[in-house]
């Protein structure tokens, strides 16, 4: 009930923008307050562009002190702050990101919605975007290796799948995959909504050097980002 002499707060609901199949399911984009826009994935939230310092972090931390000409993987485009991020560092020569749904590589496209926010990334010709799902890619396209960067931002983190079979990639058979993409002098980056120590565990098993970073956010436990490399850094 509205209380006389008081103006009551004004509630903006999203609005629908483009709702779809996707290739999990049912893909949403919605237009929030403030010219802001969330991707839901069968009714979970999964990233909006309100923020993104964490996924930025994801791409700029990794790349820290790698020496030109740098090739980087990205596997998920989101709403693209770590493929503009990518684009932004002069090491960085080449840029491969896998992205399993089409809608997502359309709101990036020439006009669309989500351009602003990664920049018109995927109009850059250093930019290879691939339509493929990335557990799929690893088996077969993606093991060609040569990639001194690989950032994994598909899911809300190793412990909170967006679907069931990306579980695979945090274990001890999707990091030896993963480790198998990176140069020598390669890093890996992994992004999570909040701490997971087991899968820490499993990249210490892994690599010789791993890092967590916490990026603290507005609300809730802060954001997370794994850096694990092949061998240690040298002094």
């Amino acid at each position: 009930m509205a209380i006389p002499g008081r103006r009551e707060p004004v509630v903006v609901e999203p609005v629908v923008v483009e709702r779809g199949a996707g290739a999990g399911g049912e893909l949403v984009l919605r237009r929030a307050h403030g010219g802001h826009y969330e991707i839901i994935s069968n009714g979970v939230f999964l990233m909006d562009t309100r923020n993104g310092e964490s996924e930025r972090l994801l791409v700029r931390a990794a790349a820290a002190g790698l020496a030109a000409p740098a090739r980087v993987l990205i596997g998920g485009l989101g709403v693209g702050f770590s493929l503009a991020e990518a684009l932004r560092l002069p090491q960085v020569a080449e840029v491969t990101v896998v992205e399993r749904e089409p809608a997502v590589i359309a709101w990036h496209g020439p006009g669309g919605p989500l351009a602003p926010f990664s920049r018109d990334a995927l109009s850059d010709p250093r930019v290879r975007a691939v339509r493929a799902d990335l557990v799929g890619w690893l088996a077969s396209a993606g093991g060609d290796g040569g990639f001194d960067v690989v950032c994994l931002d598909i899911d809300n983190g190793p412990e909170w799948t967006v679907t069931p079979g990306n579980a695979r990639l945090y274990g001890r058979d999707g990091l030896r995959a993963l480790a198998g993409l990176l140069t020598a002098r390669g890093v890996l980056a992994v992004w999570s909504a909040g701490a997971a120590p087991a899968f820490e565990d499993l990249l210490r098993e892994r690599f010789a050097h791993v890092e967590a970073l916490p990026v603290p956010v507005p609300r809730g436990e802060p954001d997370m980002v794994y850096l694990a490399r092949a061998r240690a850094p040298l002094p």
